[in-house]
């Protein structure tokens, strides 16, 4: 019997349901008593936070539907009223739900009085992120839920100015202002007034967008370089950018050319996944190619393969970072002037070797691109998750568009010259040494449980790891050179080691994070940290068991 609080909550929800679809599958569910889903839909409401909206698609406040896209949309015209804001570019990936959440949006928005842009088709989150700053509008909203499962959908918030201080530029939102949307979303228990009047775009953003990301490609390079959308939204986009360069078309992983929201050949949508890219991989051998590029589904993540000793293996996020930021700052000395390089605090510590070497300012944020397009006069930044900026003049985000032309100018320009992108990492690893970074994710079964653990750790800090003996320690809640407070621990240890330690925030996941720094990579210190990694990931799990 389901009891009568939670009856009326869901009578009241059906009441405001948009969605007759929706509203019928919960009404069905008070029919029948259906006690187990009614509960699972009404677990609280999909939390929004500074990553904005992500969840399984179905009925109830606990999922993403019409309903709590409206009221998302409402709770961010609400925050933006109060600072008189009032116009919004709102873009679209290819998933399911996607195009009915964008009207949805479009709607609430209209309702509310503000002037309101929809991009033309689905299309990649950096178009989304570039339209903010070229329209000069004050918020964008992107429809996607980005490489997750193909049940999700989500929503990203960007905005286009200085609010409340903070200078967002074309960016995500930051804290405080997912709480203070959050806590306006939960205030949307009526009836939301609608519009039907905003203007859809046609392709000229989009064009703009192409022709400005192109032009880092300078001048054409002779590559073939294989591609992968994912089953998303990037084949069109990113094959414009390659012709707008005058590069030779990608060559296609065909099964995976065409937006597809049940992403039929993966298991998991992430380039980064085992098994996701292994069809790029064999038509790469086929081809006999130089170069495999995968972007995610929304395509604001790149990542990358190589041929080395004679196979193809993917690089790791660090690797791609360390080898944008050696190449950017030797070949374009001049564009870093009174400019910038970031990584995450997870990141490998080699972007800040590069950018010493070359006397460029260096910046080190919490997890996350929305903290990194923070970064004054950024000229590049990334993040292990395969996140980069590779033109933040362009657009103030990760771009997985720019980050893949960029790939494929490095790779034609080092075959022009004899050599190759592994080549180039090994004298990379002569010059500032070899970084071996691992990340491992540790399940538990209780999302409590990890601050406790942290909280005890922080109370009696380890005098070893693994037995490395603890040369420094950082809390991340109290920490240094102004970074804002995260629940976070940072490890230095015996043979260069560094560990750092952070929950997942989404889910009851520990991310473990470590890197072992060797002088050149040579084949014995490559085996050396692979046994430091081996001894380290048991006793970091012991944490948590």
């Amino acid at each position: 019997m389901i009891e009568s609080s939670l009856r009326r909550e869901v009578e009241d929800w059906i009441r405001l349901d948009p969605d007759p679809l929706t509203a019928a599958e919960l009404q069905m569910w008070l029919d029948t008593e259906d006690e187990a889903s009614i509960h699972s839909a009404f677990a609280g409401f999909l939390q929004f936070g500074t990553a904005g909206l992500r969840g399984p698609i179905g009925a109830g406040p606990s999922r993403m539907n019409r309903a709590v896209v409206s009221r998302a949309a409402a709770g961010i015209a609400a925050y933006m009223k109060e600072r008189g804001l009032s116009s919004v570019v709102i873009g679209r990936d290819a998933r399911h739900g996607s195009e009915e959440f964008t009207d949805e949006s479009a709607q609430i928005f209209a309702g509310a009085g503000f002037e309101v842009y929809v991009l033309p088709r689905p299309l990649p989150t950096p178009v989304l992120a570039y339209a903010v700053r070229d329209l000069a509008v004050d918020c964008g909203v992107m429809v996607t839920a980005s490489h997750n499962p193909r049940q999700d959908n989500g929503y990203k918030v960007y905005l286009g100015g200085v609010v409340d201080g903070i200078n967002y530029n074309g960016s995500q939102i930051v804290s405080p202002a997912d709480e203070q949307i959050a806590a306006l979303i939960d205030s949307m228990n009526h009836a939301l007034p609608r519009g039907n009047f905003w203007t859809t775009l046609n392709e000229d953003v989009v064009d703009r967008y192409i022709a400005r990301t192109a032009l880092i490609a300078g001048v054409r390079q002779d590559v073939k370089a294989i591609y992968t959308a994912m089953h998303g939204v990037g084949t069109q986009t990113v094959r414009a950018v390659f012709e707008s360069a005058k590069f030779s078309p990608p060559i296609l992983v065909t099964a995976q050319t065409e937006p597809d929201p049940d992403f039929p050949t993966v298991t998991f949508p992430n380039p980064e996944e085992p098994g996701a890219i292994d069809m790029a991989l064999d038509l790469a051998r086929q081809e006999g190619a130089d170069l495999v590029i995968a972007n995610d589904p929304d395509a604001d993540r790149c990542a990358a393969a190589i041929l080395d000793n004679d196979d193809w293996r993917m690089l790791t996020g660090d690797e791609l970072g360390a080898l944008f930021g050696e190449y950017l700052a030797t070949t374009m000395p001049d564009r870093f002037i009174n400019k910038s390089f970031a990584n995450s605090i997870v990141s490998s510590s080699i972007l800040r070797k590069i950018a010493g070497n070359h006397g460029i300012e260096f910046h080190e944020t919490l997890t996350g691109f929305k903290w990194l397009a923070k970064i004054e006069n950024l000229g590049f930044g990334y993040e292990e998750a395969i996140g980069y900026a590779v033109d933040p003049e362009t657009v103030n985000d990760k771009d997985g568009i720019s980050a893949a032309i960029m790939l494929a100018r490095i790779a034609g320009e080092l075959k022009a010259q004899g050599s190759s992108i592994s080549h180039y990492l090994s004298q990379i690893n002569e010059k500032y040494g070899f970084h071996k970074t691992v990340q491992i994710s540790i399940r538990v079964a209780d999302l409590t449980s990890i601050s406790r653990t942290l909280d005890d750790i922080r109370k009696e800090i380890p005098s070893d790891i693994a037995g490395l003996v603890v040369h420094g320690f950082d809390d991340l809640m109290k920490p240094s050179g102004g970074l804002p407070p995260t629940n976070g621990l940072r490890f230095f240890l015996d043979n260069h080691v560094r560990v750092i330690i952070r929950p997942s925030g989404t889910e009851p996941k520990v991310k473990c994070y470590i890197e072992v720094v060797c002088k050149n990579g040579s084949e014995s210190e490559r085996q050396q940290a692979d046994e430091l990694v081996s001894r380290l990931m048991p006793a970091l799990t012991g944490f948590f068991q």
